[in-house]
Formats: structure tokens, C-alpha cells, sequence
């Protein structure tokens, strides 16, 4: 799985977070995706199922999009 900079960006934007200037790890934006599917990410949580990060990268790619339109419309 790869993310470009606006997939990524918008995962912490999801999650009410400041995005890094540089691209995170791929685990990190894994996770961050899997937050808003209902992911807890505690100490003894194994990684984010396929059901969860569907859920969630539904929502990321709706937002990219209307990001993606809100920037053609400027």
C-alpha cells in the first residue's frame, strides 16, 4: 500500500492532528487510517484488520477528493 502526500496528509487532518512536513512511516498512516474505523491502537492491539481500514480509507479517499475539487476550484 502506498499514499501519496494528500492521502497521508488527510489521514492526520482525520485524526485533529498537525501532518509532519516529511511522509511518515507506513505503519503510522496504517494506523492513523484505521483509527476512525473504530482501531484502538493499544500496546496489545495486533494491526488494524481489512474491515477496518476499508471502513476508514472510504472516508480518507472522500476527503482527498473534495480536497482535490476545492483546490481545481481555485
Amino acid at each position: 500500500m502506498l499514499f501519496d502526500q494528500d492521502e497521508w496528509q488527510v489521514t492526520y487532518v482525520l485524526n485533529k492532528k498537525k501532518p509532519p512536513k516529511e511522509a511518515p512511516a507506513l505503519n503510522t498512516v496504517v494506523r492513523r487510517i484505521a483509527k476512525p474505523g473504530g482501531f484502538l491502537g493499544r500496546k496489545g492491539d495486533d494491526e488494524p484488520g481489512a474491515k477496518t481500514l476499508w471502513l476508514s480509507m472510504r472516508d480518507v479517499a472522500v476527503f482527498v477528493q473534495g480536497l482535490r475539487f476545492a483546490r481545481m476550484a481555485l
